[in-house]
């Protein structure tokens, strides 16, 4: 059976170990003078040599016969932990076993002696994914472990981990490994496999590998379908455009050339290449051109090494527009995860990077649709942006004078009833009027007053809440950021049934419809633009449901006895 190279090249003592010197040699100082630690925190990235050091560790602590801190791998102990049959030596995937059951399990083998081997040796992988009761139930142990007990921890998200547990570890980083040194070992390795791999395919994969040196024999491991492995075969394997194309694309974006490449990436997407991946490559392209501008003397250190400085340097823009690109692109790159359709967001993507922006759709109905056509559109050409010709608009006609109103006349003065003095009338059938008894007024009726209860929401839109002395309202703030966030951003904060902005306790408080908004606005450098135009501190908090208002509505009105719910 075939066994993948990054298996099968695997290290087996600290020597063989590459990139983490600062490491390996600690670890095999503390087997030669025994000053061993009962618990070891390996951290760093995924591919640069965890697990495998934790197993070296291991091996080399139970060996029976070590060279110079490193296992002799021809002891019995050695072997059998080689073939896995060594039953002193556990390695627990955190990832699937995570809950406090398993870790109580362990604990409880854990106080046995060892069986064949000198130390009882648990490696956890991935130990950041195991709940917080599993690092309570694994904190007592680790604060008072036997004389024969010892745990290696392996994590890539170090802030995960309790910092209890942190505390009771002798931590160790792993570093990311650079171009060269993988691109150095892969050539060894090809060497054995009877491969043929070219210095410059060798530093593709390097460069692509991401500083993992598993990354990296995975690679090779791909593109060893062929004899000869050059840069060609690699970026065909990869599904990469490569320098020239890549080169060519920015080309046209420059030119601000829409249909051209448009095509080009139909090309592209004939031939089988990845959406994501040749976004990836045009944001590694403009990051280059980018650095290389801001740091024109040492900006080579900086440079990924994939295009050389000359066509780089042949880029038109100023650092702003790159700086945009990259924006834009990081942008589309992020939604492409969640995309229906991962060739419409690349087109967009193209579309936006060739400077043509979005505009507001707005729908007519068919009874108001305007009997005239629409004014032609003309391109300027300086701006190269649709420019509305200018249509002669027609001379109103004058309007009749109007009618000169009659001068005003003060009405005739009439008198206060008071001034009036009428003699009494009497009439010769009824009797005097001392015989009436006294008239009594009837009070007038008046109704009681309606008690409408407050409601804490109204279906309307409410007015933004006053702000806080020194700080602006919301929507002097929303205005502002348009200088500071790019169009799509800015127009998802002007919607005002999606996203509202209020002050509480000196703080403001945007409140984001969950989902598709709350994921776009979210945002570090979003958070970081509002704060430099409100000048306090933001926090995010989902938007209510309709529902739920509709709720609170209803809690309120059941207050009061005079409200019957049919």
């Amino acid at each position: 059976m075939y066994e993948a190279l990054y298996r099968k090249y695997r290290p087996q003592t600290f020597d063989d170990v590459v990139g983490q010197e600062h490491i390996t040699e600690t670890l095999k100082q503390q087997i030669i003078t025994g000053r061993l630690s009962h618990a070891y925190l390996f951290v760093g990235t995924r591919g640069t040599g965890k697990t495998t050091c934790a197993r070296i560790l291991a091996k080399a602590v139970n060996c029976e016969h070590p060279v110079n801190g490193n296992p002799c791998l021809r002891c019995d102990t050695c072997r059998a932990m080689e073939a896995g049959e060594l039953m002193d030596v556990t390695e627990l995937d955190a990832a699937s076993n995570n809950g406090v059951d398993d870790v109580r399990m362990l604990r409880d083998e854990a106080v046995f002696s060892p069986t064949r081997a000198k130390k009882r040796v648990y490696i956890i992988d991935e130990v950041h994914m195991l709940s917080k009761p599993a690092f309570n139930a694994l904190l007592k142990i680790l604060e008072e472990p036997p004389e024969h007990l010892m745990f290696i921890l392996a994590t890539t998200e170090l802030n995960k981990v309790l910092p209890t547990i942190l505390s009771r570890c002798q931590r160790h980083s792993f570093r990311r490994l650079d171009a060269d040194t993988v691109a150095q070992h892969l050539l060894k390795v090809a060497q054995k496999e009877e491969l043929t791999l070219t210095e410059d395919a060798a530093q593709l994969l390097g460069r692509l590998a991401d500083g993992g040196m598993r990354d990296g024999m995975s690679l090779l491991d791909q593109c060893a379908s062929k004899k000869l492995v050059d840069r060609d075969t690699v970026l065909s394997a990869m599904g990469l455009m490569g320098a020239t194309f890549t080169a060519e694309l920015a080309e046209r974006l420059a030119q601000r050339d829409t249909e051209g490449a448009l095509l080009f990436f139909r090309e592209m997407w004939q031939e089988g290449k990845d959406p994501a991946t040749l976004l990836g490559e045009l944001a590694s392209f403009y990051r280059d051109a980018l650095m290389l501008r801001l740091a024109p003397k040492g900006g080579g250190e900086l440079l990924s090494g994939l295009y050389d400085t000359g066509t780089l340097r042949a880029v038109t823009g100023s650092e702003g527009e790159l700086l945009n690109s990259l924006n834009v692109i990081e942008k589309y790159l992020s939604g492409m995860r969640d995309a229906a359709n991962p060739r419409l967001q690349v087109e967009l993507c193209l579309i936006e990077l060739c400077g043509l922006e979005a505009a507001k759709v707005v729908y007519v109905p068919a009874a108001q649709e305007p009997k005239s056509a629409p004014a032609p559109v003309k391109r300027s050409e300086n701006t190269k942006k649709p420019v509305p010709e200018k249509k002669a608009e027609p001379v109103p006609a004058p309007e009749p004078p109007a009618e000169e109103a009659p001068p005003w006349e003060e009405p005739p003065y009439i008198p206060p009833a008071e001034d009036f003095e009428e003699e009494p009338y009497i009439y010769p059938d009824e009797p005097p009027a001392e015989d009436y008894p006294p008239f009594e007024e009837t009070p007038s009726y008046e109704e009681p007053p309606v008690c409408e209860p407050e409601l804490p929401y109204e279906e309307s839109t409410p007015a933004s809440p006053a702000a806080p002395e020194g700080h602006p309202d919301w929507r002097s703030i929303v205005d502002a950021l348009k200088d500071k966030l790019d169009v799509g951003t800015h127009m998802l904060f002007t919607d005002d049934f999606a996203v509202s902005g209020s002050w509480e306790n000196g703080e403001l408080i945007i409140e984001v419809m969950p989902g598709f908004y709350m994921n776009m606005l979210n945002k570090s450098d979003v958070i970081e633009a509002v704060q430099a135009v409100c000048g306090a501190a933001v926090h995010f908090r989902e938007l209510r449901s309709p529902a739920e208002i509709r709720e609170d509505k209803l809690n309120a009105l059941s207050r009061f006895d005079n409200v019957i719910f049919q």
